[in-house]
């Protein structure tokens, strides 16, 4: 994901700070893997220094000064850019899971140990993400449809792979 165009996006709404980006970036697509106030800061530098944002104030507190960025004009063009980009389409054509699978005919180790191990942690990731799904909020439960979506493809692949583990041993060995 592009914290950049996340944050752009996000400051679209109206001028913000750090630390209420931060807030809202966890709230909506932090679930599992929260912002670093560090990434934040770096981030919002790094767009300023692009053009992208532009500083719309400093407010003093009791702590260090909060600055209020606002998304410029360039800033809206570059989302709308993301935005009508569509994301590469993740072709596994060369898994970790595969190269596994293969060693382990070659090497005369049971292959299907290898599938099964792996089916295993994939239907516990499944209930795992079906339990937060059940009680999660509509974001939350997209989020996890996609994941498990994604779990399904892989074990449709698994019991294909195990179907033909007698050929693949076969041509591997041979």
């Amino acid at each position: 994901m592009s914290i950049g165009h996340t944050l752009l996006g996000l400051l679209e709404r109206g001028p913000r700070h750090g630390y209420d980006l931060k807030r809202e970036y966890d709230e909506h697509f932090g679930q599992d893997r929260p912002l670093h106030y560090g990434q934040v800061y770096a981030t919002l530098s790094r767009l300023l220094k692009n053009g992208l944002v532009e500083e719309m104030g400093v407010e003093q507190g009791g702590g260090p000064d909060r600055k209020r960025y606002a998304v410029t004009a360039e800033g809206v063009t570059d989302v709308e850019k993301w935005l009508g980009t569509p994301e590469k389409p993740e072709l596994y054509m060369q898994s970790t899971l595969y190269t596994k699978v293969i060693i382990a005919l070659m090497s005369e180790r049971d292959a299907e140990d290898v599938l099964d191990t792996q089916r295993h942690a994939h239907l516990r990731a499944m209930r795992e993400l079906t339990a937060r799904k059940s009680t999660g909020d509509l974001a939350d439960q997209l989020i996890c449809d996609h994941a498990l979506f994604h779990l399904e493809a892989d074990l449709r692949w698994l019991e294909l792979t195990a179907a033909r583990l007698t050929e693949l041993r076969k041509r591997v060995t041979a």
